[in-house]
């Protein structure tokens, strides 16, 4: 009998906290943060990583366990949610896998092999090549030499991912596009359901821009500066991600602070459209489309509705 597990997962600032909240509450469930960057300490504006009282006593896992320095990546999120998951069902509860990031949602999911392999050194070339002036363009033409399709896929400030697929064609002889095809095709070990949550495109970039905003105003330049004074740079994968990379810019003469602010704007827009792209491709997706719904009550009645068809859950949980 496959176990129970439940994602729900949509383009970043879609209101899917709040809804993982009051998921969990009704159906005895606990939270895996399936979100590259919540995962780290220190780094909690400019993630929008959700707060202690606005868990509400619901246990999360996969947030504020590394620090900014530490490695972190698709391999280690597959074996750290495992653990969680498998700590969940001890618990006697569900695991709910919560977070944006379409591609460690699928690895948990289909259960990807991803054949990893010791550093032979290479990694640590692309690496240092990461780090320097242009490193990051310089890569993603290279994987665009072997493997193509994969930067179609992998944006070319994700060098995290970048260097993975230039160390697994280095190491295998394979394109990890189509090892990743492959295991995408594998019928899921799980008993799930894969919500994706969304809103009319001009509310959800009406809603980015606040939240770039509302970052400002609880104070992503000191977030920055702190991280910066503690020998935290660019280098770090950790301080390539959104509302990092451009204050970091800021601090380093490149862009006025205006310009900075615009730039998040203007890129986090253009992620939650790449997300949402990501999300379309998937198999057995549910959307959930907020403009049909009166209120979070009618979202969250036809989800447990949903779940309790899937046999996910029964007919004891309370809304």
């Amino acid at each position: 009998m496959k176990e129970p597990l439940i994602v729900l997962t949509g383009p970043t600032a879609s209101g899917k906290t709040a809804l993982s909240i009051e998921l969990a509450k009704a159906i005895g469930g606990e939270i895996i943060s399936a979100d590259s960057m919540q995962v780290y300490r220190q780094m909690d504006i400019g993630t929008a990583k959700i707060r202690p009282e606005e868990m509400e006593g619901i246990p999360h896992y996969l947030v504020d366990v590394l620090e900014p320095d530490d490695p972190f990546n698709v391999v280690v999120f597959q074996q750290m949610a495992k653990a969680a998951m498998k700590k969940i069902r001890e618990n006697g509860h569900i695991p709910i896998i919560v977070g944006g990031t379409g591609f460690y949602i699928q690895a948990i999911l289909n259960d990807i092999d991803f054949k990893e392999n010791e550093d032979d050194g290479y990694r640590s070339h692309l690496e240092a090549m990461a780090a320097s002036d242009g490193g990051p363009e310089r890569l993603y033409e290279m994987l665009k030499e072997v493997d193509p399709e994969s930067t179609e896929k992998i944006h070319c400030h994700n060098t995290k991912r970048v260097i993975r697929a230039l160390e697994y064609f280095h190491q295998t002889g394979q394109k990890i596009s189509e090892h990743n095809e492959q295991e995408s095709r594998k019928e899921s070990p799980y008993n799930f359901a894969y919500f994706v949550l969304n809103r009319p495109r001009e509310v959800l970039y009406e809603r980015i821009d606040q939240r770039v905003d509302q970052m400002m105003e609880e104070g992503l330049v000191q977030e920055v500066r702190k991280l910066k004074d503690r020998g935290y740079d660019r280098s770090l994968v950790s301080m390539q991600g959104l509302g990092y990379k451009e204050i970091l810019a800021y601090f380093d003469g490149e862009l006025s602070l205006e310009e900075a602010v615009y730039i998040l704007k203007r890129d986090t827009r253009h992620f939650a459209k790449r997300q949402l792209t990501w999300f379309k491709r998937e198999r057995d997706v549910l959307w959930l489309d907020q403009s049909k719904y009166d209120s979070r009550g009618a979202i969250l009645a036809d989800m447990i509705h949903i779940l309790r068809q899937k046999g996910i859950i029964d007919g004891s949980c309370i809304i």
